[in-house]
């Protein structure tokens, strides 16, 4: 069976995979089996909901690994083409670099080495098939497809997330004085920061935009810049009577290597603590998470994987703008993020957005660059 990736896309675009990934996965395994290439294609999934395809050329040679997802998020957009625009949901995220990526795996000449097509099933959520992923033998590169516009992105910010939990002592309200205001200390920590000196036994105001001008902070990254860490929500207090004994916040960290989940963590506690008043205490709690925390990565853009996309491809090296689960692989092997479509253009978001779309020639063109990348890594 020739395989056409624009045929595909359609195909794929109006299947829905918001909910339950099985009829998209159908579709893959379909597709892959009913293929005619050499190697012949063998194709499996795995007990974490993985589609896994491997064409083995039976040669030494490297091992190299496609990546990209099937699973699609809200809003419903409908399907829809039109002066070579393929509109609807996933079209973008991530169903256009899929068609791209199925393309060069099927179409490109294995002589040396192999090839394997992994796609994982809940990546927009908690990325437990990415995480189940073993490879024998591991990778020797990595290509993960996302929406770059034809660039070839070598780094990304991690994102971890954490819960800050202020604690005080319960009052009425009538005599604040006789407790410990939770919310007051915790608006204090998340307050701007001044240099306006506080007043002995109050919090620190700016403790939370001041957390990355510590001495010990982590280097800024020449890629990726700097780690960023904003609060997203906040809940408090159980009686409007009453002085509240706790609040928390939630923070959305985006960090910069070699900064882990743990040491960003403990790191904002130490800091928190040091700037509230000693009647208040404070914890920082990682979300939980079957799976480990996407963390930042980076790959050498001179290396032979990014330089040989950006040549095939035409496109910038840059940094991905969200995290992603490159993150997994880059710590086994070079990796980097690469595929059609945007995740925002000039007129705002284009993933996860309600006029999600991806160009039929940049599916095109991503597939021809994935495929000539890989003979030239496997001939």
């Amino acid at each position: 069976m020739s395989f056409d990736s624009v045929e595909f896309l359609e195909a794929a675009v109006q299947t829905p995979s918001h909910e339950d990934v099985t009829k998209m996965r159908k579709l893959l395994v379909s597709t892959l089996e009913s293929a005619d290439a050499d190697p012949e294609v063998r194709v499996s999934v795995d007990d974490a909901g993985n589609m896994v395809a491997v064409r083995d050329s039976g040669r030494d040679g490297p091992h190299v690994v496609l990546n990209t997802h099937i699973d699609t998020v809200p809003p419903h957009v409908e399907f829809s083409r039109d002066d070579g625009v393929i509109r609807g949901r996933g079209s973008c995220d991530a169903k256009g670099p899929l068609a791209a990526i199925l393309a060069a795996f099927l179409g490109a000449e294995v002589e040396r080495g192999r090839v394997t097509l992994a796609v994982t099933p809940d990546e927009e959520t908690n990325s437990t098939g990415a995480a189940a992923l073993d490879f024998d033998p591991e990778p020797d590169a990595v290509i993960v497809g996302e929406p770059t516009e034809l660039d070839v992105c070598n780094a990304a910010k991690g994102r971890f997330q954490a819960t800050v939990t202020v604690r005080g002592a319960n009052a009425h309200a009538a005599e604040p004085e006789s407790g410990v205001n939770a919310v007051r200390a915790a608006g204090d920590l998340l307050s701007e920061a001044s240099e306006t000196p506080r007043t002995s036994g109050e919090a620190a105001s700016g403790a939370l935009d001041t957390f990355d001008d510590r001495e010990d902070r982590p280097d800024a990254s020449d890629a990726l810049g700097d780690s960023t860490l904003t609060p997203t929500t906040i809940e408090g207090g159980t009686a409007t009577n009453q002085v509240p004994a706790e609040c928390s916040f939630v923070v959305d960290r985006r960090s910069v290597p070699p900064e882990t989940a743990e040491g960003f963590r403990e790191a904002l506690e130490t800091h928190l603590r040091a700037h509230a008043p000693e009647a208040v205490g404070v914890e920082v709690a990682l979300a939980e998470r079957d799976t480990p925390f996407l963390a930042a990565f980076e790959t050498p853009a001179e290396g032979e994987l990014a330089a040989t996309l950006r040549e095939t491809s035409g496109g910038n090296v840059r940094p991905f703008g969200a995290a992603t689960e490159a993150s997994y692989f880059a710590q086994v092997a070079p990796t980097v993020v690469f595929g059609p479509g945007s995740l925002a253009d000039d007129e705002g978001a284009v993933a996860h957005a309600p006029r999600e779309y991806v160009r039929v020639a940049e599916v095109e063109r991503a597939g021809e660059a994935i495929e000539e990348t890989l003979a030239a890594l496997l001939t």
